[in-house]
């Protein structure tokens, strides 16, 4: 993993999600025994352990949800109406869309997706959901396509852990966040060091494993690009979450699901 170019990194990420936007369930090896489970019961059931509602389940259009998250950013966000939020990495709109019933007419949200075949997807959710107050933009996560201090709250599902440089991911969070801007995510951290073999797997980078970083290095960036009010919290349906994912690799040996948190400060 450190070997490789970042360059090689986001290229892989960008062509597999290419791929998983074309797909009912997700980029994992088989999307059958992955992230949506082996049936529509045990997907549904893993959606409702990362603390989605049968309500935000039933209310958004099939095909929204490609099951590639790894926990419920808007739960954790305490949305209000009339922010604008902003969604880091936002495949096909689904967290977007729940973000958006949230904020009401007079919020926005703003959904930001390096894959073009994704934003086409998410795009088309949209127009279907008659979903005025939410746009999608091209553009990575390390640098987006948002003004300085224009955003609210910000947050992300399993993908900030997929950037090879999450420190420039975390510096460009804080600077389009306003003075008491939120980041709320769901993300998959390192709690062993991951072994050299499980690291270059591609299809493990793609997975939301190879790329975790360790709870204290992401701590430490936060608090390095200037937020403040940071807060990690492992969540305990993790070992299920990420077994279900590859099984018999031991993957839930080394890294968890978390939500973590983070203020800009208001001076």
């Amino acid at each position: 993993m450190k070997k490789m170019d970042s360059n090689i990194i986001r290229e892989i990420v960008r062509n597999q999600y290419a791929v998983a936007a074309g797909r009912p369930c997700g980029c994992r090896p088989d999307p059958a025994k992955s992230c949506c489970g082996s049936s529509t019961g045990i997907a549904d059931s893993m959606n409702h352990v990362m603390g989605y509602s049968d309500e935000e389940l039933g209310g958004v259009v099939e095909g929204a949800n490609l099951g590639l998250g790894c926990g419920n950013p808007t739960a954790i966000g305490n949305l209000k109406p009339g922010e604008i939020v902003l969604d880091l990495g936002s495949g096909g709109g689904f967290d977007c869309f729940l973000a958006a019933k949230k904020v009401g007419n007079k919020g926005r949200v703003i959904g930001v997706d390096m894959t073009p075949e994704m934003l086409a997807r998410a795009r088309e959710n949209a127009m279907k959901m008659g979903a005025a107050n939410v746009e999608f933009r091209l553009g990575e996560i390390e640098h987006l396509p948002v003004a300085d201090g224009s955003v609210d709250v910000i947050i992300s599902n399993c993908v900030i852990n997929l950037s090879p440089e999450k420190r420039k991911v975390f510096k460009d969070a804080f600077r389009v966040l306003k003075p008491g801007g939120r980041l709320t995510v769901s993300d998959v951290v390192a709690i062993a060091e991951i072994p050299d073999q499980l690291r270059e797997q591609p299809e493990l980078l793609c997975g939301c494993i190879a790329g975790a970083e360790r709870v204290d290095r992401i701590r430490d960036l936060l608090n390095e690009v200037g937020f403040e009010a940071v807060r990690i919290k492992l969540k305990s349906y993790s070992r299920e979450l990420v077994s279900e994912w590859y099984p018999g690799t031991g993957v839930e040996k080394y890294v968890s699901s978390a939500d973590i948190e983070a203020v800009k400060p208001l001076r």
